[in-house]
């Protein structure tokens, strides 16, 4: 029996999307230290081509029987998915993680003021953006500018992600949706990355590092948020997103030796209470209508 008020289910989505946060920085971490070796966009190659081929061996998804709405949604989804990764990483080459992440957030905050009926998402939405704000204090004297526009299109590209993995959802079961999307996004990168890694990605050992980023970084929090997105309101996990920048500042600061500052830890308390609120507050909405899992 669910409390009054809760959704079923929606405790376990929380932490998927938690769990999905945390691998994905992680991923990210070890994705910077192989920019020397092959590149931002050979990156974004790797870890799309590499999660492309993992989400079909597991997913293997049936491709007869959709609608050419339903394969236009997935090519659309494939290229958000390209976008995203692209400008995430490029503008990572520039600004550290944490901030650049930071950034990145204001996509789904924007969204959430913007898919949210309730009065009180615009306080918890608020109080989020001023974590942003404290939490990006410690590095703003760090910023590249052309840094800091990847990151912006790296923001709208997350809230269209969003939206795009919520309409895939529901037209595709379990996660065919995803698999073929990424696949597309994995073709999409494909003549970019050559460009950028060479021949790089033939050793052997960048090829096994790569495909760890892959797992890390999109395979698992992309097969995540895609089933918590089935179970949690649009505006929830748009705000739920907003734990990235705590948990990009901690997997900075522990692999990639990004200290945080006491205006930093402020952000980070500042994001994670805004986020508990929203979802405590949110528990009564009604979730998106998506197709359940079989």
């Amino acid at each position: 029996m669910t409390a009054k008020g809760s959704h079923p289910g929606a405790t376990p989505a929380i932490l998927l999307v938690v769990v999905g946060l945390a691998c994905q920085e992680v991923g990210a971490s070890l994705a910077v230290l192989l920019f020397p070796q092959v590149g931002a966009l050979g990156m974004v190659m790797l870890r799309l081509v590499f999660s492309a081929i993992l989400l079909l061996l597991i997913a293997r998804p049936r491709l007869r029987g959709h609608t050419r709405p339903g394969w236009l949604a997935v090519l659309g989804f494939g290229l958000v998915l390209a976008t995203m990764n692209g400008l995430f990483y490029l503008a990572l080459e520039r600004l550290p993680l944490g901030v650049t992440v930071t950034i990145e957030v204001l996509g789904p905050l924007v969204l959430s003021i913007v898919a949210s009926k309730r009065a009180s998402a615009w306080l918890w939405a608020l109080l989020a953006l001023a974590g942003v704000v404290a939490l990006a204090g410690g590095g703003w004297d760090r910023l590249d500018l052309l840094g800091v526009l990847f990151a912006l299109g790296a923001a709208a590209s997350w809230a269209l992600y969003i939206l795009a993995a919520a309409h895939v959802g529901r037209g595709f079961p379990k996660l065919d949706g995803l698999a073929l999307a990424m696949t597309a996004g994995a073709v999409i990168a494909l003549p970019f990355g050559i460009l950028s890694a060479g021949a790089a990605p033939l050793n052997p050992q960048l090829l096994a590092l790569g495909a760890a980023v892959a797992v890390l970084s999109s395979t698992v929090p992309y097969a995540l948020e895609l089933i918590a997105l089935r179970r949690l309101p649009a505006a929830v996990f748009a705000i739920l997103m907003s734990l990235s920048p705590a948990t990009a500042s901690l997997a900075g600061w522990l692999l990639l030796g990004q200290a945080l500052t006491w205006l930093e830890l402020t952000g980070m308390t500042l994001v994670i209470v805004a986020s508990i609120g929203a979802v405590r507050s949110s528990m009564g909405s009604r979730p998106a209508p998506v197709a359940p899992i079989a």
